[in-house]
């Protein structure tokens, strides 16, 4: 059997084809996540995840996992959290690139962490808006409604970043200094979406509902409750083309044309090239959530 080291961790049939013909195999989905690891911790490391794991890639059946299992290697940690019913359960973290890699040999694709890290898994530091415009939108009325929220957002005090999702539209992140709730986060981020709807009848939707939401933007801002997750800057997406959600600078994204503008190549050869990280004041920004 074929295997291949990456990061210290031994990756077993490296040849496969996890995206089919002409995508990555799983030992180069290794060696991305090894490239990019120096620009995705910061945003991954010590919070709670669920993980898009694709055993025999994306022609059979893809499923989210968030609870901790010892097959899983040594470098992915459990951590254990209170859920809705009361029990008590282990979900799963990494702090390094060798806990990632662990995780691409038992075939993850996606990372999505918790707003909130493991040390205090009831107090969010950060927040999400997801843009998923409808079929047929174009892509400035996307990057308009980024704007919007951007704009929105430092009207209350808060800076935010900005990354492509790997699909159709943009993420809008902006951390803060922990103390609010969950219940607290998930206030005041319906009562942007559902300012923006009131201006904007016409443009967006805070709803998450299908059949009302053709030539809509729906402003996604339900990821910000306990346990929910978001697909973090660097991963890869489990789609065709190996598209990556990307952190960009504001500037950037009037120019991108779409929210899958990086594949897995283009992702590799910018993380090569990157001087210094978009999102560095991320960790930095000492800011507070408005009540």
């Amino acid at each position: 059997m074929a295997t291949l080291t990456v990061a210290g961790v031994r990756v077993t049939h490296p040849e496969r084809e996890v995206f089919g013909p002409g995508g990555p195999t799983k030992g180069e989905v290794a060696g991305y996540y090894e490239a990019v690891a120096p620009w995705m911790l910061p945003e991954l490391s010590r919070r709670p995840l669920s993980l898009v794991r694709c055993p025999g890639g994306l022609g059979s059946a893809c499923f989210f996992q968030k609870h901790h299992a010892d097959t899983l290697g040594a470098h992915v940690k459990p951590v254990t959290l209170l859920e809705k019913d009361g029990d008590q359960a282990r979900y799963i973290y990494v702090e390094d690139v060798a806990g990632v890699v662990e995780l691409v040999q038992m075939n993850t694709l996606e990372f999505h962490p918790w707003g909130a890290r493991i040390d205090d898994p009831d107090k969010p530091d950060r927040l999400i808006f997801d843009l998923d415009p409808a079929p047929g939108l174009s892509w400035e009325a996307v990057v308009a409604g980024a704007r919007d929220i951007r704009a929105r957002l430092g009207d209350a005090g808060l800076d935010s970043f900005v990354r492509t999702s790997g699909g159709k539209g943009l993420h809008v992140v902006a951390p803060f200094r922990r103390g609010p709730s969950w219940d607290g986060v998930k206030t005041f981020c319906e009562g942007v979406a559902d300012a923006m709807v009131a201006d904007a009848p016409d443009r967006y939707i805070a709803q998450a509902s299908k059949s009302r939401r053709e030539g809509l933007i729906f402003i996604d801002w339900l990821r910000n409750t306990r346990g929910a997750t978001s697909v973090t800057g660097w991963s890869l997406r489990a789609r065709d083309g190996a598209t990556v959600a990307m952190p960009v600078r504001w500037d950037d994204i009037a120019r991108l044309g779409s929210g899958a503008a990086f594949d897995w190549k283009k992702a590799l050869k910018r993380a090569r090239a990157l001087r210094a990280d978009p999102w560095a004041a991320m960790a930095t920004l000492d800011q507070t959530l408005p009540r």
